[in-house]
């Protein structure tokens, strides 16, 4: 760690391995669940200090997997659950300062699916309030730092999973994603993270109940076969019949694509370092024998305008249902810069929302026009590299800090609107060393195509390990 990278990896049950190979060691009954739990609370409270990663510890008491769950594909695998879910027992802070949380009554939907996995968790991972921002950071409270450079962002707003997962703690750990928060922090962290097609996995308990479901579910992981893994795992406890099934995703694919390559998005050019490894990924697929091309994204000002609206929206809903969904010590003067910002925002643009919803619903035919004429989009997952702590605090004056996250975030919001699956890959790194990674859009129901893509760019050039 001499060179400022914080991880855990060590000479333990966990060992190098990921939750594929660590579930097989279960399965024929080499290593059991407790030593692999065992060996990943040391590693945690290990970088604890350092990275801050966790928000609810439960180390003597491990919620496992139970039942026909023995058979799952990650029986026995440990990991942590975002703090934006529920699982009995356990409190769901959301991040946020404006409440002190209960333990939550029962177990949410999107919850039993993933326990259904067969996946042990250990505790709560940390996110800004209410997901709501890029980074992981906090009006008060410690930031999440990023283990390949503590001094900088690890993405948002599954910044403490990425986090986790990145410093070898745990191979694979729950995240979601309302406008990248699977994806922004996989690129930060040089992870995997795929955000599936709406109503891929069982709807989030909050998402569900507003005009746009923005929310997928899904992971963190350091290999492309565990987030095929979990996805297949969590097929089998619930599968929705109006998408292709997917089942369990095991290689490369064998058909060339028809690859549209952008590197700006419509509103902000992306930095010199980001844009070269796109580009440098392109030339790969070009090498393999897929059809590279450029295109555009047909969004530009207007869906900006409509999607931060909406996110105000949002945040003006968190402040006005907050004591009824956390209790009377629910105040919402303690909300953070930007949740407060936001909900400002909506209060001075709400006449405008009745058209920015329809608008962004209708976007969903303009992202599907995209797929007459390719297979897959290849973009930046961002238009600049991790931040440092601090460039998008909540505590940064509000106007500053949404241009800042306008700037930033110009890509993965487009597929949360349209519901459309995206992957970020970890495909290349800055000078200093940062993660970049790169994202892989495809029609809805194509996670197939999107895995075994990125199965192919991983057989290719393996990912970096912080480790070495």
């Amino acid at each position: 760690m001499g060179d400022g990278r914080v991880h855990a990896f060590g000479d333990d049950a966990l060992g190098e391995h990921d939750a594929v190979a660590l579930a097989e060691m279960v399965r024929v009954g080499g290593i059991a669940p407790e030593e692999l739990a065992r060996a990943a609370v040391a590693r945690a409270r290990r970088v604890d200090d350092a990275l801050a990663p966790v928000a609810f510890a439960a180390y003597e008491a491990p919620r496992a997997a139970r039942g026909e769950s023995r058979d799952a594909l990650l029986y026995g695998v440990p990991t942590y659950l975002k703090d934006n879910v529920d699982l009995r027992g356990m409190p769901t802070s959301q991040g946020s300062e404006a409440f002190l949380a209960r333990p939550a009554r029962r177990t949410g939907d999107v919850t039993r699916q993933f326990l259904a996995t067969g996946l042990t968790v250990l505790g709560k991972s940390r996110l800004p309030e209410f997901g709501f921002n890029a980074a992981t950071e906090f009006a008060t409270a410690a930031p999440v730092r990023n283990p390949w450079k503590p001094s900088h962002s690890p993405g948002a707003s599954s910044g403490g999973a990425a986090a986790l997962v990145a410093a070898g703690v745990v191979p694979v750990a729950h995240a979601n994603d309302g406008g990248g928060s699977i994806r922004i922090p996989a690129a930060c962290c040089g992870l995997v993270g795929l955000k599936p097609t709406r109503g891929r996995l069982v709807l989030n308990d909050q998402a569900r109940r507003l005009p746009i479901d923005l929310t997928t579910d899904g992971v963190l992981t350091r290999s492309v076969r565990d987030t095929a893994a979990f996805f297949a795992a969590a097929e089998r406890h619930h599968r929705n019949p109006a998408l292709p099934p997917l089942g369990l995703v095991a290689g490369p694919g064998d058909r060339p694509l028809r690859v549209g390559l952008v590197l700006d998005s419509p509103l902000t050019a992306t930095d010199a370092e980001t844009r070269r490894v796109v580009e440098e990924t392109a030339r790969r697929l070009e090498g393999m024998g897929h059809r590279v091309e450029p295109a555009t994204l047909p969004f530009g000002e207007q869906f900006q305008r409509d999607f931060t609206l909406y996110w105000g929206f949002i945040a003006f809903l968190v402040a006005a249902t907050g004591k009824l969904v956390h209790g009377p010590g629910f105040r919402p003067r303690r909300l953070d810069g930007l949740t407060l910002g936001l909900r400002r925002h909506f209060h001075r643009e709400f006449g405008q929302l009745p058209g920015a919803l329809r608008r962004l619903r209708q976007s969903e035919h303009t992202y599907a026009a995209l797929f007459r004429d390719h297979d897959v989009i290849l973009s930046p997952v961002l238009a600049h590299v991790s931040p440092q702590i601090g460039h998008l605090s909540p505590n940064v004056p509000f106007e500053q800090l949404l241009e800042r996250l306008q700037r930033y975030v110009a890509f993965t919001p487009i597929n949360n609107v349209t519901g459309a699956p995206g992957i970020s890959l970890p495909a290349g790194a800055s000078a200093d060393g940062l993660p970049i990674g790169v994202h892989l859009s495809a029609a809805h129901g194509e996670e197939r195509t999107l895995l075994e893509l990125a199965f192919t760019l991983e057989a290719d050039r393996p990912w970096r390990r912080i480790q070495d």
